[in-house]
């Protein structure tokens, strides 16, 4: 954190136009900084972007090609997510020695408080929304802020000692990190995924172990004592260490034991709840709500708090959400499982025979164990975008066959709709980003829910 001095008068140039490159002009703006916008999207125009300003802010926009001599009168560069860090337009900025910093850490720095971190390559938005209606059960000034959709530059400013900011951090925020540093962090799981940006695992696992770097032996780092990744950074956190598994028997941290959650400190277990008191379904929010008790408490909320919260918490948007009954048939919604590991705890968590619609951006992920998933729950694979013909190889190789092509959204939908009967269920979990046919998941997921609620009941 430091003081809002330190960007006084700066020149701070903002790289990127979506949402937290706009939370970072205003925030800039606000500390008495001189921002400046650029977004190499050429199609923008400049009153566009300018209008998606509070009033009365006032920064300076290019668009297309960024002038030399913006790069000759700036300090500190502010690189939205989207923004690669590896390639030759960022290098320009290390070759001036120009920092990069991304909107966490402007925001981290502007802010007061405590501070929790959630990474991890599934459950991130699941487990920060639970976290954060624990905390608010908890305190009076929480905020839920980061990936989860609401720029942490917007709130920032408005911290106090007292506040709780819960932030969502992807590993594209995490790559522009210097100082942050959360007082609970969590690391969730690490599976392959946004491969086509890191390059490797190592470099994903690395920049996912990196939300700990800064942490101290006085912080806390929960982490999934399942995930080979994960464990292995159990052995070099600087932050005391708390688990939780679904698959072992802990003497040391939160752990499934047949249908109840429990806790074992120094060797003796106690009960905590039994997974059908809450909400959600499916493994994966088992470990997630075992995550999120693991971070509460390390907050100092009391247990009868967090498993109050944790019983009412419904499933968040997008995430294996039942939409609704049509016909007889289930609908869910899991558009956010954009990469297969995602989408393999949509499949867990079915009970009926399910038509499945995948398909998408190609981030360069395989396939295999996603379909292999699959067992004898999906009766039909309805595949859409860039990807369809590549997960339909896949699929046919594993013994997939009834496998049908669409190339639309609508018509997949209208695909599943015929192919679906009475008993069955219909989920929409692609395995891959909704790029190309949509801006974002989101939007992805309210189509199908929009097209599942205008259905008929009967035909």
């Amino acid at each position: 954190m430091c003081d809002n001095k330190d960007l006084q008068g700066k020149r701070v140039l903002v790289i990127g136009s979506g949402l937290s490159g706009m939370g970072a002009v205003e925030a800039l703006c606000h500390v008495g900084a001189h921002p400046i916008l650029f977004d190499a999207n050429n199609q923008l125009s400049i009153e566009t972007v300018k209008a998606k300003l509070a009033q009365g802010t006032e920064v300076d926009v290019f668009l297309g090609e960024l002038p030399e001599e913006i790069l000759e009168s700036v300090s500190l560069a502010v690189f939205s997510p989207g923004v690669p860090t590896d390639t030759e337009f960022a290098e320009k900025f290390r070759a001036k020695d120009i920092k990069i910093w991304g909107e966490i850490e402007l925001a981290y720095r502007l802010g007061k408080g405590k501070v929790i971190g959630i990474t991890g390559t599934n459950g991130k938005t699941t487990t920060t929304s639970l976290v954060g209606e624990i905390m608010s059960a908890y305190c009076s000034n929480v905020d839920v802020v980061g990936n989860i959709g609401n720029p942490y530059t917007l709130t920032a400013l408005n911290t106090t000692e007292d506040s709780v900011t819960v932030a969502e951090i992807s590993s594209f925020q995490l790559e522009t990190t210097e100082r942050f540093c959360p007082d609970v962090s969590a690391v969730l799981n690490i599976t392959p995924d946004h491969l086509n940006r890191h390059h490797t695992m190592e470099n994903y696992a690395a920049v996912k172990e990196a939300i700990t770097k800064n942490q101290t032996d006085k912080q806390t780092c929960v982490l999934n004592y399942d995930n080979a990744y994960t464990r292995a950074i159990g052995d070099r956190c600087p932050a005391q260490v708390v688990w939780f598994s679904s698959t072992h028997r802990l003497t040391d941290g939160f752990y499934l034991e047949g249908e109840d959650i429990c806790l074992s400190e120094d060797g003796t277990a106690v009960h905590l709840m039994n997974i059908h008191d809450m909400n959600l379904v499916g493994m994966c929010n088992v470990e997630n709500v075992m995550a999120a008790i693991a971070v509460t408490r390390a907050m100092g909320v009391p247990m009868e708090t967090i498993l109050s919260v944790v019983r009412e918490f419904k499933a968040v948007e997008h995430r294996i959400e039942f939409v609704a009954n049509k016909r007889g048939v289930d609908y869910y919604n899991d558009s956010k499982g954009t990469n297969p590991d995602a989408a393999i705890q949509g499949i867990k968590a079915m009970s009926k025979p399910t038509v499945l619609i995948g398909g998408g951006y190609d981030k360069q992920s395989e396939y295999d164990e996603w379909i292999e998933a699959f067992g004898d729950k999906v009766k039909c694979l309805v595949l859409i975008g860039q990807t369809r013909e590549k997960i339909a190889d896949c699929a046919r190789k594993h013994g997939v066959e009834n496998i049908i092509l669409a190339d639309s959204f609508e018509e997949a939908f209208a695909i599943c709709v015929k192919q679906a009967q009475k008993g069955d269920a219909v989920l929409l979990s692609p395995a891959c980003a909704s790029w190309g046919m949509f801006p974002n998941y989101e939007v992805r997921g309210k189509l199908f829910k929009e097209l599942v609620n205008n259905l008929e009941e009967s035909e």
